[in-house]
């Protein structure tokens, strides 16, 4: 029986405990200040009755707001799209149709499981945030209103039980997670993070006193100690790789828990990644939706033998959203892995390009100006402070050099009816990959230096980019290839429908 046929006439409430989990979630937003409040906002006198009743208060007003969501939410499956009803005292009714949403999350947490349900989130092209943010459903009601998004409200012919099976495209052994592990730095973020939110939460007094204290201890420990400076030197660059042997072990656990049971698939043009161990995220969206393609290869991954290969999907979701959205199509995966997704996912593509077009190479220094300037200002300060010895920043000068060097000489381009590619870095490596027709502007630019070489910048601009991604930029082309280059992509554009 078709689930958007059998509820088109009834609303329906979120799951029972939807007001526990909104809770919660208002609750992470206020936790430091509360905490702060109760932990460090007495002083032993009754003020601290004055900070247990404002805390009291603030989780009451919290639990009544979470239950009053709950009560006043509603939603309507329809034939064509979905119908929700919220507010307290203004009151709204979004209409949001199949065909119009393009990225679906559903994401569990230990306590959803727990529970057995999932949030559900529904996405479009547009706006700041979810077009639907359902806390929570049940996670068979969830999973069968993904369907229903991915088939566009309709069953297939064949029923319920005929619903295509989903052709899987990648997966990740444990080995492939350890080696993502290696390569990343998310440890160095989590332990960032959490220096961050001490910082926040507990006083700047009772931190400076226990760092004085701690550092007295090991002062007067190492006085004892009969180290000379080799030893001492030693000491501390075996205490600095133990610190990075923490923080890589660290980073292979974070690995294992977001990315187990890592599954690209894709079921009538639509993708879909399942992924992590205790909380469990499952996103999709319609290949079309795709923008642009960025695979990344740092120092470690060619060490390794890895590419990472990311999408930009066109979405407006910011924010803690981010995370959950579809963009990372392969963690980490050979370079042919890499190669036949793109064109699985992208016939047309002919991915890798048969022939990169060089870029101007004499004004190499460019790309090494802003570090040259730096270096000779921070060189200049620390001499005058501390003499010779201030002036090593200089040696730096070598190796900024060098680095530009490389870099301009794989920088590169390759241009087709069909697609723009563009290619960067050095020491990290990148490719960027878009289609014309997901092109949305152009943009030809040229700075004094430009000028003064005959040198021009050419911008192409797709939805969805953001972030650390490196943008799909044609740099240091000759004037007279730019401009040719432009003509030929804005007819292009403007001979060809957008296709969004």
């Amino acid at each position: 029986m078709n689930p958007a046929a059998s509820h088109a006439d009834s609303e329906r409430r979120l799951h029972p405990w939807s007001w526990l989990f909104v809770l919660i979630q208002q609750l992470r937003q206020f936790l430091l200040p509360l905490l702060a409040l109760v932990v460090f906002g007495g002083r032993g006198d009754r003020s601290d009755l004055v900070n247990h009743l404002v805390t009291l208060g603030v989780v009451l007003a919290l639990v009544a707001a979470s239950v009053l969501q709950y009560l006043t939410y509603r939603y309507r499956i329809g034939s064509d799209g979905l119908s929700i009803r919220s507010g307290v005292l203004q009151r709204n009714r979004r209409e949001i149709p199949f065909a119009r949403i393009h990225n679906v999350i559903v994401h569990q947490n230990p306590l959803h499981r727990l529970f057995g349900v999932a949030e559900l989130r529904l996405e479009s092209a547009a706006g700041h945030k979810p077009e639907a943010r359902m806390q929570v459903l049940d996670l068979s009601q969830a999973l069968a209103l993904e369907r229903l998004v991915r088939q566009r409200g309709t069953t297939p012919a064949g029923g319920a039980d005929s619903e295509p099976t989903a052709e899987v495209l990648l997966t990740l052994a444990p080995g492939e997670l350890v080696r993502l592990g290696l390569i990343s730095n998310r440890a160095l973020v989590v332990v960032a993070a959490a220096f961050g939110a001490g910082y926040q939460l507990i006083p700047r007094q009772a931190v400076g006193t226990f760092l004085e204290h701690q550092g007295r201890q090991m002062a007067g420990y190492a006085s004892h100690l009969p180290l000379g400076s080799a030893a001492t030197a030693f000491s501390a660059a075996a205490l600095l790789l133990f610190a990075l042997l923490v923080l890589r072990v660290l980073s292979v656990g974070l690995a294992l828990l977001q990315y187990h049971g890592f599954r690209l698939s894709e079921t009538e043009r639509r993708l879909t990644v399942e992924r992590g161990l205790l909380s469990h995220l499952r996103t999709s969206a319609a290949r079309r939706r795709i923008q642009a393609w960025t695979l990344r290869e740092g120092v470690l991954h060619r060490l390794f033998g890895r590419r990472n290969l990311r999408v930009d999907i066109a979405a407006g979701t910011a924010g803690d959203d981010q995370g959950r959205m579809l963009k990372e199509l392969a963690p980490i995966a050979t370079a042919q892995a890499c190669d036949a997704l793109i064109n699985r996912l992208l016939p047309a593509a002919e991915w890798p390009p048969r022939q990169w077009h060089p870029v101007a190479r004499e004004g190499w220094w460019r790309l090494c100006l802003p570090a040259l300037l730096f270096t000779v200002l921070l060189a200049a300060a620390t001499g005058y402070r501390f003499g010779t010895w201030g002036l090593l920043p200089l040696l730096w000068m070598p190796w900024s050099a060098f680095k530009a060097r490389r870099q301009i000489a794989r920088m590169g381009y390759a241009v087709d009816a069909q697609r723009v590619a563009v290619r960067g870095g050095w020491w990290n490596r990148w490719w960027r990959l878009a289609e014309v027709d997901k092109l949305q502007a152009l943009q030809l630019s040229r700075s004094p230096l430009d000028r003064r070489f005959g040198t021009a910048t050419l911008t192409l601009d797709t939805a969805g980019a953001g972030g650390n991604t490196p943008p799909l930029r044609l740099r240091f082309l000759p004037v007279t290839h730019a401009e040719a280059l432009l003509e030929q992509l804005s007819q292009a554009l403007a001979r060809r429908r957008l296709r969004w």
